[in-house]
């Protein structure tokens, strides 16, 4: 703050020098050469005492504070270069040529800052995700904890943690992927998704009991999350096209190779999906343990050795 005060005093004083030099000695260039000690004079002050030290000091955020300063430091060389071509180009066709140079330049060097910029008014305007959201963007997924004007945060979720619990860190993405990327939210407009849960049993087991008691323990757990879902549902319907869905559990059946893979389907709040897989895996599995006629299957190996006695084996141990 000191040294830009400093820096103003002297750039100030430097235009009154140039002023009085110019008013004993009228000459055109001494006067052009006041004006653009004046408009750097103005310049610094509005953008890098007043912006950058004012106004940006307001702002929380490191790196949104970091990416204002920077912004403010661009925007500060090109008035000055805008205003000096003003100055000092006579004839208004080479006028034009520097601005249209000009712009294409700082169009090229901000090209990532504009695009994050308009990526933060889409989803401000548009509303693809709000403060709180749960959000997949290029293979990131997290709950959106704040949206500013070039970059989003997320908690990340998944990751190297299984299911959808938080790993602790925090996710930075720039606002110029809803631009070109495809944007997963989880709980806009509803807050409900499908989970599955495979329970494979043995092809001598009674899988008609097994879906039965399925069936029965799955509605009774998730019948007041269902009875939710439908009239979430029902009101994204009002807004979207959505065809008529049963929101009911099922099991899907599948004949495999090994065994008889049944596959429970049932809505489950977004947040709460690895509790409640946990929880009805935990009480599907009691119950079946209970049942005589149901087995769960797993994967097994039978290594036989054919044509050779067990004095044999001792022989071959020895050499």
């Amino acid at each position: 703050m000191k040294r830009k005060v400093i820096i103003l005093s002297s750039l100030i004083v430097i235009s009154v020098l140039v002023w009085f030099a110019s008013f004993i000695y009228p000459n055109v260039y001494l006067q052009r050469a006041f004006y653009t000690a004046l408009a750097l004079s103005i310049s610094y002050l509005v953008f890098k005492f007043l912006l950058e030290e004012v106004i940006s000091t307001r702002i929380e955020e490191d790196k949104t504070r970091y990416s204002f300063r920077k912004i403010t430091s661009i925007l500060y060389i090109l008035t000055f270069i805008a205003v000096a071509i003003t100055i000092w180009v006579e004839h208004p066709q080479a006028l034009l040529v520097s601005y249209g140079v000009l712009a294409a330049g700082a169009a090229f060097a901000l090209q990532d800052l504009i695009r994050n910029l308009a990526g933060g008014i889409v989803i401000f305007i548009s509303g693809i995700y709000r403060v709180g959201d749960r959000i997949e963007v290029n293979a990131k997924t997290g709950d959106v904890i704040d949206i500013g004007i070039l970059y989003t945060t997320l908690l990340e979720i998944k990751d190297w943690v299984p299911g959808d619990q938080p790993t602790g860190r925090l996710t930075t993405i720039p606002n110029s992927y809803v631009l070109s990327n495809t944007v997963n939210n989880y709980t806009r407009d509803h807050n409900y998704i499908w989970d599955e849960i495979s329970i494979p049993i043995t092809y001598d087991s009674d899988w008609k009991e097994a879906i039965s008691k399925m069936s029965s323990i799955v509605e009774k757990e998730t019948q007041q999350t269902t009875d939710e879902a439908e009239s979430s549902i029902s009101r994204l319907g009002e807004k979207y096209y959505l065809p008529r869905r049963d929101m009911e559990p099922t099991i899907l059946l599948t004949l495999t190779d090994n065994w008889i893979l049944l596959n429970i389907r049932y809505i489950t709040p977004v947040r709460q999906r690895r509790p409640v897989s946990s929880n009805l895996s935990r009480i599907l599995l009691e119950e079946l343990q209970r049942s005589d006629s149901i087995k769960i299957a797993s994967e097994t190996i039978d290594i036989g050795i054919s044509g050779v006695t067990e004095v044999e084996l001792k022989k071959q141990d020895k050499t």
